[in-house]
């Protein structure tokens, strides 16, 4: 799609009320930079846990009853699925702040992207999935421990053992 289709596609968006036009430029090329994947908390806790050997599948899709979800670090054989959350985005009881400005269009979709978190680790625990949500603000020796915890303790307890992911 060419920069003046994705333009008119957007303004065309903005007059149905399908999401708020932006308050300025700046604004804009704020929330296009925003990433889902490949954010500096991800990228630094799989960086960490890479120099501690540790091997794992990044931002993978796993298909699950009516249910995709892509974790953001996965150790396929362990069955663990990692994310990685930002604070606004998953509404943190720390840092998360209502919106204050487009309510209209922010509320719901927080809302929804908090309904489509529980949903997802509902799905992968009812599938024998450990899962791991930590918060962007967490330090990254806490993060860490979590995540070898985690291993750890699935290395106690599958029979079947086979390596490193």
């Amino acid at each position: 799609m060419s920069d003046s289709q994705r333009d008119r596609a957007r303004k065309q968006a903005h007059e149905r009320g399908l999401y708020p036009a932006p308050l300025n430029e700046g604004r804009s090329r704020n929330m296009q930079a925003n990433r889902r994947t490949g954010t500096k908390p991800e990228v630094a806790l799989r960086s960490a846990l890479h120099r501690l050997g540790y091997r794992y599948r990044k931002d993978l899709r796993i298909d699950l009853e009516g249910l995709r979800v892509r974790p953001d670090i996965v150790f396929t054989a362990r069955k663990i699925a990692i994310f990685v959350d930002g604070c606004f985005w998953h509404v943190c009881p720390q840092h998360g702040r209502p919106p204050t400005t487009n309510e209209w269009y922010w509320t719901p979709k927080l809302r929804r992207n908090m309904e489509r978190d529980r949903a997802a680790d509902a799905a992968l625990q009812a599938a024998g999935w450990q899962v791991i949500r930590l918060w962007e603000h967490e330090p990254l020796p806490a993060a860490v421990e979590a995540v070898v915890a985690a291993y750890r303790y699935q290395s106690e307890h599958t029979s079947d053992f086979s390596g490193t992911d």
